[in-house]
C-alpha cells in the first residue's frame, strides 16, 4: 500500500494506522503546492490528502481510508471487538471527529479570507475557537475514567482525535482545563509507532 500525506494533515491519522497494523506500506510526502499538479489530481481529483493506493485501486476520504485499514487487520481491533455495537461506537467516534470537529477548524485554516474585512474574519476565527472549546469539552468529559475514545479500547477514531488535538495547540483553541485530553495526548505520543510516524514526518 502506498499512502500519499502531508505532514500534520488529517493523513497523520491514516499514518499512524498503518503503522499500527503492521502491513508493508510506502509513505509518500506531498507538499501544498504538489497537491495542484496534473500528477497528483490524477490520483486524486480533490487535491487533497490523504489517498491510499492498493494496487490498482485508489481509495480517498479519510474516513474510508482509515475503515479500510482497519478491515484489513481484523486481529487488530481497530473497528470495535467484532460486534455491530462495538463498530458503531468506532464508527460513532469515527464521525464526530471528521464530520464534527475537523469542518470547524476551516475559519482558522483560511476559509473566511474572502471576506476581505479583518474584523469580520476575527470574529469568525474566535467563533469557531469558541465552538471548538465546546465540542473538547464533550470528548473531555467522554474520556473521564477512560483511556481510548471507543468503548476503552483503541481504534481508528482515536489517531483522528490525536490530529485535531495537535491542530487545537497551532490555532489557540484554548483547551485549558481539559486534563481527560491533556492525558490521552500525553500517553498517545508515549506509543512507540506513534513517535516513528511523527520522526517520519518531521513532527517530532
Amino acid at each position: 500500500m502506498k499512502l500519499y500525506y502531508s505532514p500534520g494533515a488529517c493523513s497523520l491519522a491514516d499514518h499512524i494506522v498503518l503503522e499500527w497494523i503492521g502491513r508493508p506500506y510506502e509513505a509518500v510526502r506531498v507538499g501544498r503546492e504538489e497537491r495542484k499538479t496534473p500528477e497528483f489530481l490524477a490520483i486524486n481529483p480533490a487535491g487533497a490528502v490523504p489517498a491510499l493506493v492498493d494496487g490498482d485501486w485508489v481509495l480517498t476520504q479519510n474516513a474510508a481510508i482509515l475503515t479500510y485499514l482497519a478491515d484489513t487487520a481484523p486481529e487488530a481491533g481497530l473497528c470495535g471487538d467484532g460486534s455491530a455495537r462495538g463498530r458503531a461506537e468506532a464508527m460513532r467516534w469515527l464521525a464526530f471527529c471528521n464530520s464534527d470537529i475537523h469542518p470547524a477548524y476551516k475559519p482558522l485554516f483560511g476559509s473566511t479570507a474572502y471576506l476581505e474585512d479583518a474584523a469580520l474574519i476575527e470574529k469568525s476565527k474566535a467563533d469557531a475557537r469558541a465552538k471548538l472549546r465546546d465540542l473538547y469539552a464533550r470528548v473531555d468529559a467522554h474520556l473521564a475514567g477512560r483511556d481510548w475514545l471507543a468503548d476503552n479500547r483503541r481504534s481508528i477514531a482515536d489517531p483522528y482525535l490525536y490530529v485535531v488535538l495537535r491542530w487545537a495547540r497551532a490555532t489557540g483553541v484554548d483547551l485549558s482545563g481539559f486534563d481527560n485530553l491533556a492525558r490521552f495526548v500525553a500517553a498517545f505520543e508515549a506509543d512507540p509507532a506513534v513517535q516513528r510516524v511523527l520522526q517520519d514526518e518531521g513532527l517530532a
